[in-house]
């Protein structure tokens, strides 16, 4: 790390470094997390140094020392959590694990219920992508009939973001008491998340012949600004040989729109071409589930108790609460070290 960083820095120091401004940001963004990681590793070392100076100290003495002890017990603990937090870096070595994402909601089974489920979701997320530091642009939002929303396309960028959120490819499923029911029944609701990574230098990895592409412009429908409903500005791009969609209401500007729309539904073609060869397509990408009943990797119970529980791992808490508020991260780091 330190010698990456030593090179790094002398080819800053060149002038011409200077003229390529794009390479200029990623070559300086790769910079900081070099130093990052190095500085992480710095800590551990001082904390393992800590630990057997107190270890030295309890071994010296003549009588036991509870407060030396406690001082080792707080030490030690905070170095475990640095090394399950360095171990967990170790399973993001996945060819698009430090790519940028687009991130996908859509409604599934169980109608408004499931509607306004998914919204629930588009909460929960955006908290966690707070949480997180997490940059996210929403490029599409579609009401629901009635509540809810029908799906949402996000663009998200930090460190490592595919690497950790493609853990939340699947079905999500909720269990509680309807409030759109006039009888207030239990109701069982159902939505899919859909992970893909942001595909750099798309234009090499695949060429779209335009006659495929079903372009469709229409009236945005979810918040956005005065102008939503007002102009077709919202794109709708449809793949026609594999019928995959694309779309985006983000900008004012309907070539931008278009724009972002065609940068989803590359990424989206890649990874298609990149996994057909695997002998379980199915299990890489919730789009080709059914998103109902028997397909779910999390059930959210609500009532008659509280609790959500992963089906992958058995991972579960009853504090439902803290989950919906983006509480995510026992089940993200469960499934990466499973």
């Amino acid at each position: 790390l330190k010698e990456d960083i030593r090179i790094i820095e002398t080819e800053i120091e060149d002038a011409a470094f200077w003229q390529d401004k794009v390479n200029t940001s990623k070559v300086l963004a790769n910079l900081t997390k070099l130093k990052n990681k190095l500085k992480n590793y710095l800590k551990l070392e001082v904390l393992l140094d800590e630990v057997k100076v107190y270890l030295e100290l309890l071994e010296e003495a003549k009588e036991e020392e509870p407060d030396t002890i406690t001082d080792a017990q707080k030490v030690l603990k905070i170095l475990i959590s640095e090394i399950d937090a360095l171990e967990l870096l170790s399973f993001l070595t996945g060819k698009y694990d430090k790519a940028n994402c687009i991130f996908s909601l859509n409604s599934g089974a169980g109608g408004t219920d499931a509607q306004d489920w998914t919204q629930m979701l588009f909460r929960m997320y955006t908290r966690f992508f707070e949480k997180k530091g997490y940059e996210y642009e929403v490029v599409e939002y579609t009401l629901g009939d009635e509540a809810g929303i029908k799906s949402a396309t996000l663009l998200l960028k930090g460190d490592l973001v595919y690497g950790y959120l493609k853990s939340e490819i699947g079905v999500h499923r909720m269990v509680r008491l309807s409030p759109f029911n006039a009888n207030n029944k239990r109701q069982t609701s159902f939505a899919a998340v859909d992970v893909i990574p942001e595909i750099e230098n798309l234009s090499k990895n695949i060429q779209i012949d335009t006659k495929d592409l079903k372009i469709d412009t229409y009236r945005a429908s979810g918040a956005g600004g005065q102008h939503v409903n007002k102009t077709d500005s919202a794109v709708r791009i449809t793949h026609i040989p594999t019928g995959m969609v694309a779309q985006s209401q983000a900008s004012r500007s309907q070539g931008a729109n278009k724009e972002m729309a065609m940068k989803i539904l590359t990424s989206r073609l890649v990874q298609k071409l990149e996994t057909e060869h695997k002998e379980k397509v199915e299990e890489l990408s919730a789009g080709n589930k059914e998103i109902a009943w028997g397909n779910q990797i999390r059930s959210y119970v609500f009532h008659p108790y509280q609790m959500v529980k992963d089906h992958r791992n058995n991972i579960e808490t009853s504090n439902l609460q803290a989950v919906m508020d983006g509480d995510l991260d026992m089940f993200i780091e469960g499934f990466l070290r499973t």
